[in-house]
């Protein structure tokens, strides 16, 4: 699919299936906790994608459970288990070579998951994360885009957002951003509005003389 020629100020990754492939670990996580609960996996599995965990429970609203303790034990879990965990492929590289001060990761993973699982798939750091601590709405809130955009000093109507989950793109609409959609991770075709990308191996950027970027293909 061409490329829009549309500069941008700045581009912001999700994590978790946009940068990175953890659905392995999240699977194995997250079944436990279904069976432990009562709930069948292959249904619930569905449900949790891009949301931060401890919404997910909050929304089940289950007798007894409190949300904050169980997400901190699947925090632990999630944190001893990174096994299987890779970059979605061209990842590291066009994260590499893009400029510091004009990228950002918002992910609904706490920060020091967020860390880990960045390290695990050997992505760089990011000059600048957002995280599910960061703010007090998690996606499908425009939250999390909005204090990524105001940390880098631009507009977020002037960002590039990608994402793979429809909470994170309902976040990316929500906010008024652009959206470009990963689809490396994607068990079933989705029905999107925006551009869909496997992977990053045929994208580039260039970059203006004011420091805008423009998205490319390169192959």
């Amino acid at each position: 699919m061409p490329v829009p020629t549309k500069m941008y100020d700045a581009f912001l990754f999700d994590m978790d299936g946009t940068l990175l492939n953890s659905i392995a670990v999240v699977e194995r996580v997250w079944t436990g906790w279904a069976v432990r609960h009562g709930f069948e996996p292959e249904v619930f599995l569905k449900t949790i994608h891009g949301v931060r965990a401890s919404d997910v429970i909050r929304n089940l609203a289950l007798p007894g459970v409190d949300p904050e303790h169980e997400a901190r034990l699947l925090l632990q879990e999630e944190l001893e288990d990174v096994n299987g965990i890779i970059e979605i492929p061209g990842a590291v590289k066009f994260l590499n070579s893009l400029p510091p001060e004009r990228w950002a990761i918002v992910t609904s993973a706490p920060r020091e998951l967020a860390l880990r699982r960045l390290e695990a798939a050997g992505l760089p750091p990011p000059p600048l994360l957002v995280s599910a601590d960061d703010v007090e709405r998690g996606k499908p809130a425009p939250d999390c885009f909005l204090l990524a955009a105001r940390r880098l000093g631009v507009a977020i109507a002037d960002c590039l957002v990608f994402e793979d989950a429809p909470a994170g793109i309902a976040a990316a609409e929500a906010a008024g951003a652009s959206v470009r959609v990963i689809s490396t991770t994607h068990s079933h075709p989705m029905t999107t509005p925006h551009p869909m990308h496997d992977g990053y191996a045929g994208l580039g950027w260039t970059q203006a003389a004011d420091g805008s970027l423009r998205l490319r293909h390169t192959a």
